[in-house]
């Protein structure tokens, strides 16, 4: 277990091979539990969208637009603020922990205030019933948030993700219950309730963070002004992710909103799933060498090889078998979003790399780069959404591929230099994973050709086998650094 007072930092006996044992082991609980969860989570989840409608979907999603407006600014800016510290004492996280509760009961007021007008703007009276039972999230917010930042603190990502792995087979269980006992739009609403309240109890038990909260904030100007930064960073950052379900609420039936969302959460399941744990332990790391410029450097661009050589073949992947992997995953009453997940999947590495400039900022210092880059995208994102959204699903998810390169060239023009890392080197390290990713793109498109007669399964079975043997091969001829650097890091050299 973890003490609540102890910093955490780096001492001076404290040499890197320790740091980098920590990150290794952090990387592998966060990353290897998210995989396990993950497929226990998305078990469930395919089998509850193979039940419910797309207009469930639908008017979920309608709520979404909300739910992730006020949960953005939720305080775990505020965490983030103590993770950075190299020594907080318990005053200050009883001051952390009464600034949370402050901060949610407020969101939670506003939201049951705006669940009447969001009903009026999407025109669906049931979007208002939703929110007003989905506000009871807020309460489950400021337990994580502290305990995350205790844990985290700690560089103690296992306890994290022990705790995150058993909420998730609670969520995925209420899910799959709701679904098969007819509770439709309510399943969606019962099992984040669920999960939500069972990582609160666990968080709380594993960093033994049992304590009162302190409301004289007298002292902890530094935390709140650590997290408006970034909250306002991520108001920005909703505006270019939640701007495009915010129109077509409006524009859209409650059935097409729904195709192009489960299109959306096809695609983004690596970089919503698999890239936020991951950051959360490379902002950690991040912050215990943000002294040395020449170590941060090389950890970013390290970062950046590892993901994209696990996340370029399953874009490519995915844009190729469109067809076959949702006939197989989703059913045949969504083959309506293969296409918009052919064309989204172009646009996923670039959301990729400029959600991994983030931590990288903030632990420096910089977050008002963040803020930045998030200012830009709410500028141009929004405009490309609205002007998509008037030729349908197809049309939204065109708007990804032209706005999000444009996005990311802007964004690394003033991140990279603050990192100290050359447009070059950030080249570099994407060449190796890009051109094997498009050499398994190629060589299975013309292997899909063969098989389309084939049923669906099957054919994806051999796009899938086919795929991984060439990516596989192309790495291990023309990219045997990025594998050797993946061995590495597994035997605990790297």
């Amino acid at each position: 277990m973890v003490g609540v007072i102890e910093s955490t930092a780096e001492s001076p006996n404290q040499g890197p091979d320790s740091l980098r044992n920590q990150v290794r082991s952090a990387v592998i609980w966060r990353s290897g539990t998210q995989i396990l969860g993950q497929l226990i989570t998305w078990a469930s989840t395919f089998l509850v969208i193979r039940i419910l409608s797309p207009a469930d979907y639908g008017l979920f999603a309608m709520t979404s637009v909300v739910l992730v407006l006020l949960n953005i600014v939720n305080g775990f800016g505020f965490a983030n603020a103590v993770i950075r510290e190299e020594a907080v004492e318990r005053r200050q996280l009883q001051q952390l922990l009464g600034m949370l509760i402050v901060l949610n009961l407020a969101l939670a007021a506003t939201q049951l205030a705006l669940a009447p007008l969001a009903a009026a703007y999407y025109r669906e009276p049931m979007v208002a019933s939703l929110l007003r039972v989905q506000a009871l999230l807020y309460l489950t917010t400021p337990p994580i948030a502290l305990a995350y930042a205790v844990l985290s603190r700690a560089m103690d990502f296992r306890h994290q993700a022990q705790v995150n792995l058993i909420s998730g087979i609670a969520g995925a269980a209420a899910a799959l219950a709701g679904a098969l006992a007819g509770l439709g739009v309510w399943t969606l609403v019962l099992a984040p309730l669920t999960l939500f309240a069972v990582r609160a109890l666990g968080l709380t038990i594993a960093a033994r963070t049992f304590m009162l909260p302190r409301f004289d904030f007298r002292g902890a100007g530094w935390i709140a002004r650590y997290g408006a930064v970034v909250g306002v960073t991520q108001v920005f950052w909703f505006l270019q992710t939640q701007a495009d379900i915010f129109i077509a609420g409006r524009i859209f039936s409650a059935a097409e909103l729904g195709l192009y969302t489960t299109a959306l959460f096809l695609t983004q399941m690596f970089v919503t799933k698999f890239v936020p744990p991951i950051n959360e332990v490379a902002f950690s790391a991040y912050s215990r060498i943000r002294g040395d410029h020449d170590a941060y450097a090389s950890a970013f661009l390290k970062g950046v090889r590892i993901i994209f050589v696990i996340g370029l073949p399953f874009y490519a992947g995915m844009a190729v078998t469109a067809e076959p992997l949702v006939h197989v995953v989703l059913g045949e009453k969504w083959l309506g979003t293969a296409p918009l997940v052919r064309t989204l999947a172009f646009a996923m590495p670039f959301m990729t790399l400029i959600v991994l400039f983030t931590p990288a900022l903030e632990a420096l210092g910089r977050p008002d780069l963040s803020l930045r880059n998030s200012m830009v995208g709410s500028v141009m994102l929004p405009v490309a959404f609205l002007i998509g959204a008037h030729s349908g699903a197809q049309g939204l998810t065109l708007a990804w591929v032209a706005a999000y390169p444009m996005l990311v060239l802007i964004a690394a023009i003033w991140t990279l230099p603050a990192l100290e890392v050359r447009l070059g080197d950030l080249a570099d390290a994407l060449r190796p994973s890009l051109l094997a990713a498009l050499g398994m793109a190629v060589a299975v498109l013309l292997i899909d050709r063969e098989a389309m007669l084939l049923a669906p399964l099957p054919r994806l079975a051999i796009d899938v086998v086919a795929g991984a043997a060439v990516y596989g091969l192309w790495l291990l001829i023309f990219a045997r650094d990025s594998v050797a650097e993946l061995l590495a890091l597994a035997r605990r050299e790297g």
